[in-house]
């Protein structure tokens, strides 16, 4: 068993390096696909998958982190963790369920202290199909010259527009126009993108090879960034289904850790577009499939989309001034992340009661 606190770690190289380990001493393969780019510190980045459970396994359950990169330093914890669990591990074998690891969705955003990938594409607003006509969002379309500014940090007149709109409008309504995703702007924030990224094909690929053969799949995605802090608010990440709602909600709770929903506002999430999710339906439409976004809160959503405001412009400026690019990655850093032992303790306690349920929703 390894502590709470040393499962997680602060850079992307130490985390992949803890997976790692801790795939092997559980005594897992690991497949590595490699990505086209180099981390930060010019070390290897790749999109790693271990496996407990044989191929042919009815029932599957994926974990996987960093679909938005910086978010990956609280969801490789969770799964260094679960890899040296032997409680966990003999939970989920002898229910017979088959549990899939997906260490870093985006490795090169995990790398960089970023939320997108290398193509400044957010990951979770990135699945959608191409040769068809793409969302629209006009209110973002009206705010974007606002929140992409050409100098950071913003003057104050820009400040004060943000905030005359956000007192106008209010937080929800700002953070709907926001976040929902867009497609028509290519330097701006949660662009979804024009074509499927690297880690949507890559990730694509690995649910053809392991999801297949299943005809029960479970998904926990491990986000942070919304909500109270350290509360994982589990939230349904299916379509719009009753009876798949209904499912979600009887193996992980109706209580007060109920699971949410952007389709009926329940969840601190807006409603958005182009999600992850979705491809399980299309790689692997013989499988009955259910699936919660774990996300987990830590800063105020007016401090959370500062952070990601400064982090959006950094991508753009890689030749901000090393002083200043320092200082708005460890701000990203700190938004997602919260280096204490009390919200890691928190993270893994609840992570792991999920993780337990959904063997039972699976098995049920």
């Amino acid at each position: 068993m390894i502590g709470v606190a040393a499962a997680f770690s602060s850079r992307y190289k130490e985390a992949r390096g803890k997976f790692l380990e801790a795939a092997a001493t559980a005594g897992l393969l690991v497949e590595s696909h490699s990505h086209p780019k180099k981390g930060l510190e010019g070390e290897v980045l790749a999109m790693d998958v271990a496996r407990a459970g044989p191929l042919d396994a009815k029932s599957v359950l994926i974990v996987s982190s960093a679909c938005h990169g910086v978010e990956g330093h609280c969801g490789s914890g969770v799964q260094v963790f679960a890899l040296h669990d032997a409680e966990w591990q003999a939970k989920a074998a002898d229910a017979g369920v088959a549990v899939l690891y997906v260490h870093a969705l985006n490795p090169h955003g995990f790398s960089y202290l970023s939320r997108t990938t290398h193509e400044n594409v957010d990951l979770n607003r990135n699945f959608h199909d191409f040769s068809q006509p793409l969302p629209v969002n006009a209110d973002y379309r009206a705010l974007h010259a606002l929140l992409v500014p050409d100098h950071w940090p913003p003057d104050e007149a820009n400040e004060a527009a943000v905030a005359d709109f956000i007192a106008r409008h209010g937080e929800p309504a700002f953070q709907a126009a926001v976040t929902r995703g867009q497609h028509e702007f290519a330097n701006g924030m949660f662009f979804g993108g024009t074509a499927p990224t690297w880690s949507n094909q890559t990730l694509r690929q690995v649910l053809r090879q392991h999801g297949s053969r299943a005809q029960r799949i479970a998904w926990m995605d491990l986000h942070t960034g919304l909500g109270p802090s350290g509360i994982g608010e589990r939230i349904f990440a299916c379509r719009d289904d009753a009876a798949a709602l209904q499912r979600a909600r009887a193996w992980w709770g109706t209580g007060e850790n109920h699971v949410t929903s952007i389709y009926d506002g329940s969840s601190t999430s807006a409603f958005l577009t182009g999600l992850m999710w979705s491809s399980t339906y299309e790689e692997c439409p013989q499988a009955e499939y259910t699936g919660i976004a774990m996300e987990y809160g830590t800063l105020p959503i007016i401090q959370m989309m500062g952070a990601i405001r400064a982090g959006n412009w950094l991508g753009q400026h890689p030749e901000a001034p090393v002083a200043l690019a320092t200082a708005i990655r460890k701000q990203v850093l700190d938004a997602f992340y919260t280096d204490t032992d009390a919200w890691k303790g928190q993270i893994i306690s609840q992570a792991r009661q999920a993780m337990f349920q959904a063997v039972e929703g699976l098995t049920s």
